[in-house]
């Protein structure tokens, strides 16, 4: 909004000198080195705000409250034990310990001072050491000597804080009333970030906003959509609005990398590592929780790599992200995290521990929520040389009930895959032969919301083939999984249910020898696209998996990404910076058509803007689809009108060129009418023009090529 007053300030006095502004080319304005008239960058704002809460300078200090009192002799053991308990967290300063003495009795006050080399393990030491208990009469209070500062200037009598004027936000989803159905996406290419329609009826992107050095690194979208994500320095900001984009919350967060959106897009978790003063310490991990729409921090959580680094698949500097994993579906009511031999899940109305503790698992080693349900589904490795099994299970929150427990063997690892509402569970188990030389490939799968929870094995008919990929259908029941060890491995598809029951697997269909390594499901199920990417040189098979038949196949040389619209309707395959050629993006229909293809140099990202879950009943969406017919007219009367605009346009196009051809034909012909007298003369005087109207003449040309001479001798005895 202050945007906006501040444009509206400058049109008024644009007004009054007589200026008009649709003549200025603001781009071209370059200030005087060191000023800036008074008009605060973006970046200039956040870095006054963070030097204010550094400008005192004690952010290294803390104060220790709760040590004991002790007399002058026992000053040097307790001075001892405070800095071997606070050394070990980072180095104190020299002469950085004082304990204040009563100058009365010579003894301490209970208290004591203790400044570190940085404000980063000032904060570590807070954070490790509140509530630490030296023996039950003393358990020690730390903060942080600035919130004194803070504290002593809260005044003395209360008084009600004042109450701003209502006033009425933006629309944040009027995006989703276009009245073209249309979705939009993100770009980045170079130092330009950019936001489009996709107008696939008009075979074009429709420009919506554009943001040079918008952000520092990456954008991202809020998980409904509502917001996009830009990084800086100083942390990170959404953006929204109805026309445009305008700056909704800041979030500082200094140095931050990776940010995470909650489901419900409530809460924006970000992370940040910082290297220590001393090399041979472990970087400091920061992750803040943030209230999205308040931009408070609700918990944050501070550490070393190792703290954070247990489990998962790897991430930044050996930390898996996300770190936290939201469950409960789009309530946002649980996060958790892995630990050693724990698995700590707090809820967000307290941001605690539920419980108040950790759910103890031994040696467990990946989870996973329910898309839909506060259900985790965990992992633990054998234990004990295999005498203790593998084994999958399922923990029911917050009562922290096992619904169901599979015990594996001979695991060498295992990968846990959710279908997206909830309804199924597959678990690929790779395990050891007999020889335990090699290992074979098969699937646990888990019908999650059937009574006692069943489950069933499925093995491939060669079970040593390699899986190269799995995917679920969203909001289906079938899968697909690449298997094989040749260049060309096969694609088969199956069915939660079989044709006699819904409660048998059964395989629908086997493609032999397919240029694939990726599978990418439509979001409303029944296409999928089978992809070669990387040595397969972006190989693209658009399937629909009812028929069972391919509707088209294309490529897209060199393509690294592909993503589906969130609709379904429309996918895109890109080219990013990886590669130094062809960088740009593709639009394709959902069939296999091209549909417009976009050329961008210095690509980097592509990105769809997410919709909400639809307001419409699984009812109101069958009738609908029974229905589809009355509907469908509305819409290709639409789509005849832009055909018919797009063949007008192209017909234009085409009276343009001929038009130019003729202009470019008359002039040509005028020129040779003005040059006919000059071609005269070079004919010796032959004034036609016409081709037909020749006599042919042979003529002999004779030309000495070359001249040499040469002396030869007789022998005249001869």
């Amino acid at each position: 909004m202050a945007d906006v007053m501040l444009m509206k300030e400058i049109e008024d006095t644009a007004g009054r000198l007589g200026i008009d502004l649709s003549l200025v080319d603001f781009d071209a304005i370059r200030l005087p080195p060191g000023e800036n008239f008074g008009i605060i960058s973006d970046d200039e704002e956040v870095l006054q705000e963070e030097s204010l809460e550094f400008d005192s300078g004690f952010g290294n200090i803390i104060v220790v409250d709760n040590l004991p009192i002790v007399p002058p002799e026992k000053f040097e053991k307790l001075e001892g034990v405070v800095r071997k308990i606070f050394g070990q967290i980072g180095v104190i300063k020299d002469d950085g310990l004082w304990m204040p003495v009563d100058p009365t009795t010579k003894k301490t006050l209970g208290y004591c001072y203790i400044e570190y080399g940085t404000p980063q393990e000032a904060e570590l030491a807070k954070e490790k050491t509140d509530g630490y208990k030296l023996d039950r009469a003393h358990i020690f209070t730390v903060n942080m000597f600035e919130d004194f500062d803070r504290l002593l200037k809260v005044p003395d009598e209360w008084a009600p804080p004042e109450i701003n004027p209502y006033t009425p936000g933006e629309n944040l989803q009027q995006w989703l009333t276009d009245e073209k159905a249309r979705d939009q996406f993100v770009i980045r290419s170079g130092s330009d970030t950019e936001v489009f329609w996709n107008d696939a009826r008009h075979l074009k992107p429709e420009p919506v906003y554009k943001r040079p050095y918008w952000t520092e690194s990456f954008v991202q979208w809020s998980s409904l959509g509502t917001y996009l994500a830009t990084i800086h320095r100083q942390g990170a900001a959404v953006w929204g609005g109805a026309g445009t984009f305008n700056r909704l919350m800041r979030f500082a967060h200094q140095q931050v990398k990776l940010i995470d959106f909650s489901p419900g897009e409530k809460y924006l978790v970000t992370y940040s590592s910082h290297e220590p003063n001393n090399p041979r310490d472990a970087n400091r991990i920061v992750i803040n929780i943030f209230d999205v729409r308040t931009g408070k921090v609700m918990r944050d959580f501070k550490g070393s790599p190792d703290d954070f680094a247990t489990g998962g698949t790897g991430g930044v500097a050996g930390v898996s992200w996300p770190v936290f994993r939201w469950g409960g579906g789009k309530d946002d009511k649980y996060f958790a995290r892995i630990g050693k031999n724990v698995i700590s899940v707090y809820e967000t109305e307290t941001f605690s521990l539920i419980d108040k503790k950790s759910l103890k698992v031994e040696n467990v080693m990946d989870f996973c929520w329910s898309p839909t349900d506060p259900i985790i589904a965990l992992f633990v490795p054998e234990l004990g040389g295999g005498n203790q099994p593998a084994r999958v299970s399922l923990v029911q929150i917050p009562n922290k009930e096992e619904l169901r427990q599979k015990n594996l063997f001979s695991v060498s690892d295992c990968k846990m895959y959710w279908q997206s509402n909830g309804d199924y569970l597959a678990v690929k188990v790779d395990r050891y032969t007999k020889t335990k030389k090699s290992t074979y490939t098969g699937f646990e799968l888990l019908r999650i919301k059937e009574r006692d929870i069943p489950i069933e094995v499925l093995e491939l008919e060669n079970k040593n083939d390699k899986i190269i990929a799995f995917a679920w259908e969203p909001k289906g029941h079938r899968f697909a999984v690449i298997h094989g060890d040749n260049p060309r491995p096969d694609i088969s598809f199956y069915s939660m249910r079989s044709t006699h029951s819904s409660g048998r697997v059964s395989k629908l269909t086997t493609l032999k020898g397919k240029q694939a390594n990726a599978l990418f499901w439509s979001p409303a199920g029944r296409f999928i696209i089978l992809a070669g990417l990387k040595g397969f040189n972006g190989q693209l098979e658009f399937y629909n998996v009812d028929e069972l038949e391919t509707m088209a196949t294309a490529e897209h040389f060199m393509a690294t990404d592909i993503e589906w619209d969130p609709t379904g309707r429309y996918v895109a395959t890109a080219v990013t910076s990886v590669h130094e050629m062809e960088n740009g993006f593709n639009i394709w229909s959902f069939n296999g058509k091209l549909l417009y293809r976009i050329l961008k140099d210095h690509f980097f990202q592509f990105a769809w803007r997410p919709r909400p879950p639809s307001f419409l009943s699984p009812e109101q969406e069958e009738e609908i689809a029974k229905n589809l017919k009355k509907y469908t007219k509305k819409y290709e009367a639409e789509d005849q009108d832009v055909s018919m605009l797009l063949s007008e346009q192209d017909r234009e196009k085409r009276r343009m060129l001929k038009d130019q051809w003729d202009k470019w034909l008359n002039e040509w012909k005028r020129l040779h009418e003005e040059e006919k007298l000059l071609r005269q003369k070079l004919r010796d005087g032959e004034a036609s023009d016409e081709e037909e109207e020749y006599e042919a003449k042979e003529v002999e040309v004779e030309e000495i090529l070359d001249v040499s001479e040469e002396v030869l001798s007789f022998d005249f005895e001869q």
